[in-house]
């Protein structure tokens, strides 16, 4: 999933107009003197690649799931293999999209600072990376977890590379709507690294983050949408407008906070999950209904930051249900 880069400036004309050769010229110099800097720089650069700040609120939906599908505890060695394998899997869609996307990174101002839009590691480097990263997740999942768990990280990192990223993204503003499916991957894995197997049940912690997506993105979108437009990627605010956006925002946190609280009438979670779910839910979309009266950079910043809590927050409270309540 997209969600949220970093890192230096491209070499290019300095603003002093010094040519971009000697300052490409002056970098190499600096990497030739001081040589454990220069591969300091390449590790945070390849590790950049992987998108971290993502994959942590994925592998936090990964790890609580095993707890919601197996209250009792798995084992400990099969939730670090898991998480392990579920790095590898995010990481290794991450890079290959950062190779796809280099082009598109360099023109936005969020993003031309990424290691293969700035030209930092070369981009068939970045896609074996990424490609090397997506295999030892198959290997490490499929060797030391279970075939199934392979094969759910195997479609989400091929569902985030092909059907988002090379075919949604540039071609419709639902791209994000419907390329949120491979971003809900991970409670999957989880469910099946706990248990052997998917249930009905686990359909409730995917449903929640395929929900939670658009309006996380939407809000986002909101603020970097000249970006967006720059590059020629049609984002609902680009295409549709702002004002259609904050109102699809809204729709989507009710539909969301709704959901939530399904499990608790099927009796998959209990009342300690009922309370979190209606006060987290509840602030979502006020957020949600505040940004659409009040329009503002701030506001969709805040509603996208509070977008963040609620997800990890929510998928903690059904953890701490379940285990309690075993």
């Amino acid at each position: 999933m997209e969600s949220a880069g970093i890192a230096n400036e491209p070499t290019r004309v300095g603003e002093a107009g010094a040519p971009a050769a000697l300052g490409t010229a002056t970098a190499l110099d600096a990497a030739f003197r001081d040589p454990q800097s220069s591969a300091l720089g390449a590790a945070r650069d390849y590790l950049a690649l992987t998108k971290p700040r993502i994959i942590v609120l994925l592998l936090w939906t990964t790890l609580t799931t095993m707890y919601v599908a197996n209250p009792a505890g798995p084992a400990a060695a099969i939730v670090l293999w898991t998480l392990l394998g579920g790095y590898l899997a995010a990481g290794g869609a991450g890079a290959i999209n950062h190779y796809l996307d280099r082009d598109r990174d360099a023109r936005m101002e969020r993003t031309r600072d990424r290691p293969l839009a700035a030209g930092r590691i070369k981009p068939e480097n970045g896609l074996w990376f990424g490609i090397g990263l997506g295999i030892s997740a198959v290997v490490v999942l499929g060797l030391a977890v279970n075939a199934l768990a392979a094969a759910l990280s195997l479609a989400g990192l091929l569902g985030y590379v092909f059907v988002y990223t090379v075919w949604l993204k540039p071609r419709t503003p639902q791209n994000i709507v419907i390329g949120g499916a491979a971003g809900a991957i991970p409670p999957l894995v989880g469910w099946a690294a706990a248990t052997g197997g998917l249930s009905a049940d686990a359909i409730y912690p995917f449903a929640l983050v395929f929900l939670w997506t658009p309006p996380h993105f939407w809000a986002l979108s909101l603020m970097i949408k000249d970006d967006y437009a720059r590059t020629g990627v049609p984002m609902l605010p680009v295409v549709s407008g702002d004002a259609v956006t904050r109102r699809q925002i809204v729709i989507y946190a009710v539909v969301l906070a709704l959901l939530s609280l399904a499990p608790v009438a099927t009796g998959l979670l209990g009342v300690g999950y009922l309370v979190a779910a209606a006060i987290l839910g509840s602030a979502f979309v006020a957020l949600s209904v505040r940004l659409l009266v009040r329009p503002s950079h701030r506001n969709a910043l805040q509603l996208y930051l509070f977008s963040l809590a609620y997800l990890a927050l929510l998928f903690g409270a059904m953890a701490v249900d379940r285990v309690l309540g075993a």
